[in-house]
């Protein structure tokens, strides 16, 4: 990956090497096979005479033991997972993403429906309408897991604060100040 990196401005290599960025990097790509899993499963579903609805829920369904084998795999976690620490969050933050893209879906049918469209372009349409719902929630996933689900506990035991930040890098430049005058205050 250092090639890779070498081809993006500074700012954002930088940002991309940070425990965020990595873990981030690595999230994206379980996100990516989940998301192909779950629109495969979807269509299926859909094509075979689900309702948009429960095509949604099997997409989910799909989509999610995918990300949970594979979110193991983002954060580098060995052998028997902690059930209460992690098994149950993540389902239980999965079933809150499968509410969301559930519903989405059966709206999105729902519309399709009254708007008497072709069974290609509605099956457009829900799958549409799951890929923006998967979206808007793997932002939210993710900061829930590095934060809170998969975080690194061991490294705040040195009462050191972590740098990484959500925030973007801002640099100043002093300006040129009357020698009379005292240097400002940081």
């Amino acid at each position: 990956m250092p090639h890779l990196l070498d081809k993006v401005p500074a700012a954002i290599a930088d940002r991309l090497r940070t425990r965020f960025g990595r873990q981030f990097s690595r999230f994206a790509l379980v996100a990516v096979a989940s998301l192909a899993a779950s629109e495969l499963a979807l269509s299926i579903a859909y094509l075979a005479g689900a309702t948009s609805g429960l095509s949604g829920l099997i997409g989910w369904l799909t989509g999610a033991a995918v990300s949970y084998v594979l979110s193991r795999w983002a954060w580098r976690r060995k052998g028997k997972p902690n059930l209460i620490k992690e098994t149950l969050p993540f389902w239980a933050i999965s079933i809150g993403t499968a509410a969301v893209l559930s519903t989405t879906t059966h709206f999105a049918g729902h519309f399709a429906k009254t708007h008497h469209l072709t069974q290609v372009d509605a099956l457009l349409v829900v799958e549409s309408a799951f890929l923006v719902a998967n979206f808007v929630t793997f932002m939210t996933r993710f900061l829930i897991f590095h934060y809170v689900l998969f975080a690194d506990r061991g490294a705040k035991t040195s009462g050191q604060v972590d740098a990484e930040s959500l925030e973007l890098a801002v640099t100043s430049v002093p300006a040129a100040t009357d020698p009379a005058e005292p240097p400002p205050v940081q």
